[in-house]
């Protein structure tokens, strides 16, 4: 069976504490406004969501309790009547906890900065249908930094490529019946900011790779 493909990301320069600090240093911001600075940001993602819904003739539909309905079985009964045409399908918003920044004096050093910080801010779901990867969606946090989830099923990717070659298959749910995968590989990058902390283990790391190679 294919995997269920689920991705986050963000901007580079301001997804991480260290690097929003720098950009609101370096834009002459202080530290304790960046509240302030966040919120027209956070406006312009719900202006945007209500722009995007209006154009697509849809109601974006409010997520009151967490748990109420499984949101996949919603959009489902919605493509029954919608067609599987290409396009937005729904809109679903909820109160979700986000990761976020709070602003940090310390006493110690006299300096100010931003703290990670957990907080709930209104989150909206994209769903649609592209024409190779099926149904997706797009998960938009609106408080800052905007890490933004990717979803996409691979079973979906699996299935149009079929369609495209005239192959016939049977599905049930998302799962294809008399098909396996032969050979799965998963690959974990690990970056380092500075190279002299990948020194301190990069002997470590190519012999342990060495081990493994001649064990296998």
């Amino acid at each position: 069976m294919l995997r269920q493909d689920c991705d986050s990301g963000g901007n580079p320069g301001v997804c991480f504490v260290q690097g929003m600090t720098s950009y609101l240093y370096a834009n002459d911001i202080r530290i304790f406004d960046y509240p302030q600075f966040a919120e027209p940001l956070n406006d312009m993602i719900r202006e945007n969501a209500e722009r995007i819904a209006k154009e697509n003739g849809l109601q974006i539909e409010f997520i009151r309790k967490t748990g109420a309905f499984r949101k996949d079985d919603r959009i489902k009964e919605i493509i029954k009547d919608r067609s599987e045409e290409p396009g937005l399908v729904y809109i679903f918003s909820a109160m979700e906890t986000c990761n976020t920044y709070k602003p940090w004096h310390d006493k110690a050093s006299g300096k100010r900065f931003l703290k990670p910080d957990t907080s709930k801010s209104l989150h909206y779901y994209f769903y649609f249908i592209d024409k190779e990867l099926g149904l997706c969606y797009l998960r938009v946090p609106t408080w800052c930094p905007f890490r933004l989830q990717f979803y996409m099923n691979g079973h979906n990717l699996l299935a149009t490529k079929l369609k495209k070659n005239n192959i016939d298959y049977v599905m049930h749910d998302n799962a294809f019946y008399a098909w396996r995968v032969m050979q799965v590989e998963y690959a974990t990058d690990i970056a380092f900011r500075k190279q002299s902390d990948l020194n301190l283990m990069y002997d470590h790391i190519i012999r342990d790779s060495d081990t493994f190679s001649k064990a296998g």
